[in-house]
């Protein structure tokens, strides 16, 4: 489903205020541009539309609307790959948005390899940051000292019981969000998940199309980036799982 006013929206706040991206050279533009990448999807133009929404990603409009959209435009050109890479990078801004959910869980299902996260965090669950982005983590945060140092001012002039056991509350919520905002901000940071875009590609024993071929992979499987040597990219799939292959042929989620 594409989205029209909802973008808009958030477009222009982005566009005024830039919080997580950087200004694009020509509003109007942008806005054109937006409109007529939707309608060439509507008009069933998927490669137009997807070089449209490209288009805006090069000119510095980056926002969760837009890799949500272009993730959809991928599927349709039966570009598994392409769109999952779009669709997780969406989700890092979207992260409860039912609709991307949907799309990316229905893109995911249909890849070759079942590969699931071994790096899992009992404590990342626990504060449920899969269900907050990064700018909400750090705008939450500060709400919580703003209003902590509020209510210190406040304590300078007038001491009450409420305002000491309010403030014993707010200083141990600062402390969980401080470790939730390291924790959002290390997991993003650190993102080293890679999509392969390729059909399918040999993972090597080593960084030479010379060496022992060990397994295949497949378009849309989600690996993780551990380093390059050259044109070769070193992949882990699971603790006891690695190997080398062509870093052409896979793309960061965040990179």
């Amino acid at each position: 489903m594409i989205r029209f006013k909802r973008f808009i929206i958030i477009l222009l706040f982005v566009l005024l205020f830039t919080p997580c991206g950087v200004r694009a050279k020509n509003d109007q533009s942008a806005i054109e541009d937006f409109f007529e990448a939707n309608r060439s999807y509507k008009n069933h133009q998927f490669q137009a539309a997807a070089d449209g929404y490209l288009k805006l990603i090069e000119s510095g409009v980056e926002n969760g609307q837009i890799y949500y959209n272009l993730g959809n435009a991928y599927y349709r050109l039966g570009d598994l790959g392409r769109a999952i890479l779009f669709f997780e990078r969406a989700r890092l801004l979207l992260p409860r948005d039912d609709d991307l959910l949907f799309n990316l869980s229905h893109a995911r299902n249909q890849t070759v390899d079942a590969i699931s996260d071994f790096r899992t965090s009992a404590l990342r669950d626990f504060l449920g940051l899969d269900s907050i982005n990064l700018y909400e983590t750090f705008f939450a945060f500060t709400i919580l000292n703003f209003s902590f140092f509020l209510l210190l001012g406040i304590r300078l002039y007038k001491k009450s019981e409420w305002s000491y056991y309010l403030s014993i509350v707010l200083a141990i919520f600062i402390g969980i969000g401080g470790c939730a905002l390291a924790l959002k901000w290390y997991g993003y940071s650190f993102d080293d998940r890679a999509v392969v875009l390729s059909e399918e590609i040999e993972v090597r024993a080593g960084p030479d199309p010379g060496d022992t071929a060990l397994f295949k992979i497949h378009e849309g499987a989600i690996v993780f980036y551990e380093r390059t040597e050259g044109n070769w990219a070193l992949l882990h799939l699971s603790e006891d799982k690695r190997g080398w292959a062509d870093a052409k042929q896979l793309e960061r989620i965040v990179k």
